[in-house]
């Protein structure tokens, strides 16, 4: 079974901007979290491809 990130990535981006639309979700508190925590993401993709290496 292969994973693929980028479908996931779009479900999730149209999920947040649907859940912003009908006003249960703020997008702007997510862009401050990730202001401020996006180096995280880059040492997570980072891990992840150490981890992972060629298949």
């Amino acid at each position: 079974m292969q994973f693929r990130v980028g479908p996931i990535v779009l479900i999730v981006v149209g999920l947040l901007f649907l859940l912003n639309n009908l006003g249960l979700f703020q997008l702007k508190e997510l862009f401050h979290q990730m202001g401020t925590w996006w180096p995280l993401i880059l040492i997570v993709i980072g891990a992840a491809g150490l981890i992972g290496g060629k298949r």
